[in-house]
């Protein structure tokens, strides 16, 4: 029995059709094929700038009940409306079980988060109840670099039967701190937690047993990790850097 907290995602026929989020690939292959089955405790979204990747992700988390800008299911803030409503249309498909913990990142508004946390924790009625901050590490996030507040998050505040919907969480992590997310996300999946991320990061779409979906202008595509045009890239480009960069700098000329 799947015993993932999101089972599968699927779409309401009354998407309306003169939307740019109706446009996106990945929206029209679940219009044409049904529901997204999701059989892996970790999920990754990859794909080509612009190929829909955080609209759809973040589509699913506000369908979930998250705030658009991050945070576990409490957060109730908004600094800028800029999510679209493709949320309205999602339909997610549960699991039997309730996620104990929950946590909605998104990278580039993380920021906002951490600054949320700081707020809350200075109200005058906040004295009667601990600090928030002692869920994230005891701190300020913002007195952490961006890496190190990522890092802290997913090692302080994220636990066990958990559900995580990370968008891009290696956008501030070098390839040290993809690996200890890695390590920590090893850690959850263990005891009982489901991730769903957008990632560029032919390091963070390795970790092992995980299903992988590429979005494109065509739709959306399950593919093994070494099938990926990211570890595709990047390899050729390991394999041999000068090479690349003579024929793409050549190239221009």
């Amino acid at each position: 029995m799947n015993s993932l907290y999101i089972q599968q995602i699927d779409l309401r026929v009354d998407l309306p059709s003169n939307e740019y989020y109706s446009e996106i690939g990945a929206v029209k292959h679940i219009l044409k094929n049904g529901a997204l089955e999701l059989s892996c405790p970790v999920t990754f979204f990859m794909g080509e700038n612009g190929s829909g990747k955080s609209t759809l992700i973040e589509a699913i988390a506000v369908a979930y009940g998250f705030n658009p800008e991050g945070g576990t299911g409490n957060f109730n803030f908004e600094t800028r409306s800029s999510h679209s409503e493709l949320f309205r249309y999602i339909k997610l498909i549960k699991g039997y079980k309730r996620p104990e913990n929950r946590f909605f990142l998104r990278a580039e508004s993380f920021y906002n988060v951490a600054t949320n946390i700081d707020e809350l924790d200075s109200d005058p009625y906040a004295s009667f109840a601990p600090p928030i901050k002692n869920s994230y590490g005891g701190v300020s996030l913002h007195e952490k670099s961006h890496g190190e507040s990522f890092l802290t998050l997913a090692e302080n505040r994220f636990g066990k039967n958990g559900l995580y919907i990370l968008d891009e969480p290696e956008a501030a992590l070098s390839p040290t701190g993809i690996l200890r997310l890695m390590v920590r996300m090893d850690e959850l999946v263990k005891q009982g937690s489901q991730f769903i991320i957008s990632t560029h990061s032919p390091i963070l779409s390795a970790f092992p047993n995980a299903d992988i979906f590429e979005l494109s202008d065509d739709g959306i595509t399950p593919v093994q990790y070494k099938q990926t045009s990211h570890y595709i890239i990047t390899k050729r480009f390991l394999d041999d850097p000068d090479g690349m960069l003579k024929y793409m700098l050549d190239a221009d000329e």
